[in-house]
């Protein structure tokens, strides 16, 4: 903690609020006299939330201009206010929802931005030109595992323009009900991470050969049509993308893995032939998210990301947040944002699903919040939300992609997630996302190996800590060095050198990433 003479930095979201949090790098001491002329009864750690006025029992406690809680006891001015103080509002009433939409009017475009990509034959552009061996069954991840390193070692150096290749091993396939009405979820979701626009269409498929999922429901529907197209023209011998390891033709460990490392070099030569060409900044699908929140989410790096946000749609790109726990306590602020009152009534629908999954659960959405986000300056999952959704930026919300579909209209979606990183990161990737922005305030080396990661860090504490974790400091805007624009648009510059390849994210160099989890919602058997 610093001394009480120190001058206090402290952040106060909106006139109506009668809290603000502490911006100090050590936190303030009791006794400290704040600007509007609070003086602090308590030591107040960074992030966390002082009183600038006596709270009575049951009274609000206001931040970002809304209500998040109510008093547990009396709150005298001055006081540290934590979360076993505040008693969290009931969730708002889906049904009490108005559909009226009041879309903010569209911003001028903005043009002249590119980047360097990779073009698919479906339209899509990539970021990174990467194999993937995708897999029907959790059986063969050991095998994938052993594969995906010998192509490393053996094949990969002969391809200079292959950046990766990528196992992508899940924990689905088998011992699960595959005909479950909510068993969709998890086979689309396989189903478009095949598509995703890095992948360059040269996916391959490895099964076991007696799993539920079968592997042919796994190749990209334009894939099967080359096969077919190539069999009827007989132009070019396409060997088929999938390949089970109780095929009869093996004999052996040893010849499983040589068939896999044949078909991996014909899918290498393809993908070796794609070269970066300029494509306009329209090109990109950026996925939203935030992990290891804290007080300044809300504050510095969400609002930069949506500032940056606005400037992707401007530019006639696409740009995805997520996370339904995250955005439940705040969609009245969401719904009137939509494109149209049928878009509206989709927001709508996808709280009430989850709402009715957590119910089935037994928890609500409480259980959202983490002992780091509270440690952070939150004090319930209504605080974190309201902090959430402002990396939306502001613009019109154009459709809802449920979980693992892919998004279908450019500019600002709402692609329902859970809010766990690597399920949102998982379906993001299924819904197109070819580059992420990812925005911590406690700190997390959260990575994808298939699409690069721009780490965002929401304090200064943070990002000298982790310097080699951290892609971008937003925590220069809680101390005045810079505003919310100016980082917005050093991130939207950032995201252009990274999807162009000319800079790597801190993920990737460190070679950090994460398992692909997928959400699946359906019974296991």
């Amino acid at each position: 903690m610093n001394t009480p003479n120190e001058t206090a930095i402290t952040i106060r979201m909106h006139e109506a609020d009668n809290v603000v949090i502490v911006a100090n790098a050590g936190g303030l001491k009791a006794g400290t006299l704040l600007d509007e002329g609070t003086r602090l009864l308590d030591d107040v750690p960074l992030g966390h939330k002082v009183a600038l006025c006596d709270i009575a029992a049951e009274s609000t406690v206001v931040r970002y201009g809304e209500v998040i809680g109510y008093a547990l006891e009396p709150i005298a001015r001055g006081r540290w206010i934590n979360e076993s103080m505040v008693r969290m509002p009931d969730a708002r009433l889906l049904s009490e929802l108005s559909t009226e939409v009041r879309p903010a009017p569209e911003l001028p475009p903005l043009q002249g931005y590119s980047f360097e990509g990779y073009r698919n034959a479906d339209g899509t552009v990539g970021t990174k030109n990467v194999l993937a061996l995708s897999t029907s069954v959790q059986c063969v991840a050991g095998v994938t595992d052993h594969v995906v390193r010998r192509i490393k070692q053996e094949l990969l150096p002969r391809y200079p323009n292959v950046d990766d290749v990528v196992a992508l091993n899940h924990s689905y396939g088998c011992g699960v009900a595959i005909n479950a009405p909510a068993a969709i979820v998890p086979i689309r979701t396989l189903q478009n991470i095949a598509r995703n626009p890095n992948f360059g269409g040269e996916v391959m498929v490895i099964g076991l050969g007696c799993e539920k999922l079968l592997p042919t429901r796994l190749i990209p529907e334009e894939q099967v049509l080359r096969l077919a197209e190539n069999a009827a023209e007989a132009t070019e011998i396409r060997p088929s993308p999938i390949l089970s390891l109780q095929d009869e033709a093996f004999n052996g460990f040893g010849e499983m893995v040589d068939g896999i490392l044949q078909l991996a070099e014909y899918h290498l030569e393809k993908l070796n032939r794609r070269t970066r060409e300029t494509c306009p900044a329209s090109e990109l699908v950026v996925g939203m998210q935030c992990g290891g929140s804290d007080a300044f989410s809300g504050v510095t790096a969400n609002p930069a990301l949506g500032f940056a946000a606005d400037l992707i749609v401007r530019a006639g790109g696409t740009v995805m947040f997520s996370e339904v726990t995250e955005v439940r306590d705040a969609i009245h602020l969401l719904t009137s944002r939509a494109k149209s009152p049928e878009v509206a009534q989709a927001l709508i629908d996808q709280m009430d699903w989850y709402d009715n999954y957590l119910s089935l659960g037994q928890v609500d959405r409480s259980a959202n919040t983490t002992p780091g986000n509270k440690k952070g300056g939150l004090s319930n999952i209504v605080e974190k939300a309201l902090g959430s959704i402002i990396k939306s930026g502001t613009s019109a919300i154009v459709d809802v992609v449920e979980p693992g579909e892919r998004v279908r209209k450019r500019g600002l979606n709402f692609a329902a997630t859970p809010a766990s990183d690597f399920i949102c990161g998982t379906l993001q990737l299924a819904a197109g996302m070819n580059l992420q922005v990812f925005t911590t305030g406690r700190g997390t080396p959260y990575g994808l190996s298939m699409a690069p990661v721009i780490k965002v860090s929401t304090n200064k504490t943070l990002s000298r800590r982790w310097h080699d974790l951290i892609d971008l400091d937003a925590g220069r805007i809680a101390t005045g060095e810079a505003t919310i624009e100016d980082v917005g648009w050093e991130l939207f510059h950032l995201i252009l050198e990274v999807a162009s390849g000319r800079q790597l994210v801190a993920a990737d160099r460190l070679g950090l990433h994460n398992d692909l989890v997928l959400f699946n919602p359906a019974p296991v058997t």
